[in-house]
């Protein structure tokens, strides 16, 4: 099987459906930067230390590549099959509200092990903290450009309501993982340092 096809040469591609669409159409734009977070947990992935308290952490994010290929697939126009756990015989998707609970597990049991947030913290620490706040970043990304589809002529059955709230939950994994994964590795949190706060106080001070 040849990787390419020269069916897209003309700046246009085919959804699952088999309609033909720019390239630059909205909805194109939201299953790429799908496809883009999936890359950039892979590098999340790649980048954990190779060690046994790593080794859940690499599982759920490998768990979520897996779910954030299905959902490109579903917003490229795939239809899933009903199952018990879909939402509804209206609303199919294959996201489940298991997918979003479980989320929120991982969330509470590693935010238990961290400390306080005492302050606004830096994207950074080790590389694959750093990573994952990239993964933050792209997942908000992808959030709104799912709101602009929602909102779109064509938006109708585009973005099933659960694969919203999905992405929106993953967003704060990520947050979270990137401060588990530095914990994991005894780094400390890099705190904000607000130039302007640091102004305002050593001109209070000369006063």
């Amino acid at each position: 099987m040849k990787i390419y096809t020269r069916k897209g040469d003309q700046g246009e591609t085919h959804l699952v459906t088999g309609e033909r669409v720019p390239k630059h159409a909205l909805r194109v734009n939201l299953y790429g930067e799908v496809d883009e977070l999936n890359s950039c947990t892979g590098v999340a992935v790649a980048a954990l230390p190779d060690e046994n308290d790593f080794q859940s952490l690499s599982s759920q994010l490998q768990a979520q590549q897996c779910l954030l290929f299905e959902l490109g697939s579903e917003l490229a126009g795939f239809q899933a099959p009903a199952t018990d756990q879909s939402t509804s015989a209206s609303a199919v998707s294959v996201i489940y509200e298991q997918d979003i609970t479980e989320l929120e597990d991982w969330i509470d049991a590693m935010t238990a092990s961290l400390p306080a947030m005492k302050s606004f913290i830096l994207p950074g620490g080790i590389q694959a903290a750093a990573q994952l706040h990239v993964c933050r970043t792209v997942c908000r990304r992808v959030e709104r450009t799912m709101t602009a589809v929602a909102a779109g002529p064509d938006g109708s059955g585009v973005v099933q309501p659960i694969a919203m709230k999905y992405i929106n939950r993953l967003s704060d994994y990520f947050f979270v993982a990137a401060r588990y994964a530095n914990y994991l590795a005894q780094q400390t949190d890099i705190p904000w340092k607000s130039r302007a706060r640091a102004k305002r106080r050593e001109a209070n001070e000369s006063i």
